[in-house]
């Protein structure tokens, strides 16, 4: 099922439940996304997949903290996913690859850690989003010192996210007249109750790894951004969720990219930054 059609069979399934005026209301939450999960034969989306070697332009510098390289985390064919993803980025973006700073996992550096306690781990300097333009990218060696995860090839199930228990986007959300204190103060509890087979739902999301969409935050936590600034005006990127071999992110060990949806708009990705999940 293409965008637009599955957007109203979810808006559909909502006004059920809802009626059709809160629904609507809600729906505009939602965020096509990506359910990334392990490829079988032939189910890759084009270039994505944890880990391996970084997809860049020649002559691109590797990013750095200090002089530490960073490690690559991940890399989002965004031409393979670009179809469902009309209007989010600027057409033609390419390869976005993800990168941190190892310092958690068996291969780290013990470098690593001095600088993680240095900065902490919401410090965009520990983490950095690099485009590569597809027609021009090549699979890039990384310098001494920085980790290399072994690949695994995803296969991406699109779909719509909502946001989050803790995320401050429910408070723009309008429930009506006619709800009770504890509904406003608890908006997506109030949801929860309502939206009866939710699991069921068009474009439903399923999956601890996700590009796009909107973060989860199993820890209870919420979006965690320097100097305080307003999570409503950034868009997530990549969330990644930790695992038995390696380790990243904040106490949780699930790690999020952002950005600023202007700068998102413009192909800016200079100005994506790591975002972890914080107990």
């Amino acid at each position: 099922m293409e965008p637009n059609a599955t957007l109203t069979a979810l808006r559909d399934f909502c006004a059920e439940r809802l009626g059709a005026d809160l629904a609507d209301r809600f729906v505009r939450l939602a965020r096509p996304g990506f359910a990334l999960s392990e490829a079988g034969p032939g189910e890759a989306a084009g270039h994505s997949r944890f880990g391996g070697r970084a997809m860049l332009e020649p002559g691109t510098e590797w990013p750095a903290c200090d002089g530490f390289p960073l490690s690559l985390l991940a890399v989002l064919d965004t031409d393979a996913l670009a179809p469902w993803l009309d209007g989010v980025l600027p057409a033609g973006t390419g390869l976005l690859n993800f990168f941190s700073l190892d310092s958690d996992s068996e291969m780290a550096d013990p470098s690593a850690m001095e600088l993680s306690i240095k900065y902490g781990c919401l410090d965009p300097r520990l983490g950095a989003v690099i485009a590569a333009r597809s027609a021009h990218a090549v699979e890039t060696a990384p310098p001494a010192r920085s980790s290399v995860f072994e690949p695994v090839p995803w296969a991406a199930a699109p779909g719509f996210a909502f946001p989050d228990s803790f995320d401050p986007a429910w408070n723009d959300l309008d429930l009506g007249p006619d709800v009770d204190y504890m509904a406003r103060a608890m908006p997506a509890m109030h949801l929860e109750g309502l939206l009866t087979e939710w699991s069921q739902r068009p474009g439903a999301l399923d999956s601890e790894d996700i590009a796009f969409g909107r973060p989860q935050f199993p820890t209870g936590s919420s979006p965690m951004l320097p100097n305080h600034e307003d999570p409503n005006l950034y868009h997530h990127l990549l969330q990644l969720s930790g695992q038995g071999e390696w380790y990243i992110g904040g106490d949780g060990g699930w790690m999020h990219w952002s950005i600023p949806t202007e700068a998102l708009r413009a192909g800016d990705f200079s100005r994506a930054i790591p975002t972890p999940d914080i107990w």
